[in-house]
């Protein structure tokens, strides 16, 4: 049996537009008259060969979301086939630059993927919770107008907020102002660090942004030093081996540093990123790591545990959310 089928999961770190089906994209392309054609193959594969293509890709199959409508159907699809998979929380990165470009407004955006994170718990009784990201490449004044409209807009699922986008774009400090306002106003605060900037990015992250969780930061193992002072501070890594190994960061899974990374003592939890375009989902990584590096399932129960007291929820949620992972121990594995 496949122990990994067993393990109640949770993810922090996936991108809602780039966690869209293939064939969701096509449905609704079709719906408003647009032609994905050029980045959806005729077996309904994403169609990319490099970071920038993959960009491309990402911005054309994101622009047939239009209405609230179709973001509340896009998030159900995805929280329906996490929890199908056994995750029992999920986070997903909501991005309102995409909606401005949709010609959404910011509250009609979070209320269609409100809807559908809904309906969704209504009938598996996943949880879900959503981080508002602003993208580096943008500008800071970008950021700050993202983390001004979160705060001004208030919803109960919106609990977080963070910092996508090209990693080599933009100083971390020059973003210090908007993490502060996202701290002060209670939200978690999260940055993508560590994938393609090497250590120093993650260093800077740290130290500017004041953040306790990172997305990716797995190249913090290029620094000893930055390793220890992750244990140290107890910062929570989102690392997404699949993505990783699909975009040539590490050339396959086995010499990738998760493994490292959890044995020193860094506070490790898996995560999809953008699953379809990377041919990968939630399960899918708890069960292919574990077999690469024989982690047991007490081991992955350790890292959903990691998850779920790093996830950005209410006390009261995440402790119910911890009952649901420790009665998966009495459940027989064979």
């Amino acid at each position: 049996m496949n122990v990994s089928s067993l393990v109640p999961k949770a993810e922090l770190h996936c991108h809602i537009e780039g966690a869209a089906p293939p064939s969701l994209v096509k449905r609704l392309a079709e719906t408003h008259g647009h032609d994905v054609s050029e980045v959806i193959d005729g077996n309904g594969k994403y169609i990319w060969s490099d970071f920038t293509t993959f960009l491309r890709a990402y911005d054309v199959s994101s622009g047939v979301f239009k209405t609230p409508a179709d973001y509340a159907l896009l998030a159900e699809t995805y929280f329906r086939m996490l929890a199908a998979e056994g995750a029992i929380y999920g986070e997903i990165f909501v991005s309102p630059d995409h909606a401005q470009a949709a010609g959404l407004s910011y509250r009609s955006y979070i209320e269609g993927l409100a809807t559908g994170m809904e309906r969704a718990k209504n009938e598996t009784a996943i949880e879900g919770r959503m981080i508002a990201i602003g993208v580096r490449h943008f500008g800071a004044s970008s950021v700050e107008r993202v983390i001004k409209e979160v705060i001004g807009n208030p919803h109960p699922l919106v609990t977080g907020f963070g910092l996508a986008g090209d990693e080599r774009s933009g100083h971390p400090a020059n973003f210090a102002k908007a993490f502060r306002m996202a701290a002060e106003a209670g939200l978690g605060t999260t940055a993508h660090a560590g994938e393609f900037g090497g250590p120093e990015s993650v260093t800077a992250a740290l130290e500017f942004l004041r953040v306790k969780r990172l997305g990716h930061g797995v190249r913090a193992i290029e620094d000893k030093d930055l390793v220890k002072r992750l244990i140290e501070e107890e910062v929570v890594l989102e690392v997404c081996p699949g993505s990783n190994t699909a975009l040539g960061v590490y050339s396959h899974l086995r010499f990738h540093p998760v493994n490292i990374l959890r044995k020193e003592g860094v506070k490790i939890t898996l995560n999809s990123d953008d699953p379809p375009f990377f041919g990968t989902t939630l399960g899918k990584e708890y069960s292919s790591v574990s077999e690469t590096f024989d982690w047991t399932f007490e081991d992955q129960m350790e890292i959903t545990r990691t998850a779920l007291d790093a996830a950005f929820c209410d006390d009261a949620t995440r402790n119910r959310l911890l009952v649901r992972l420790d009665s998966a121990r009495e459940r027989p594995v064979e």
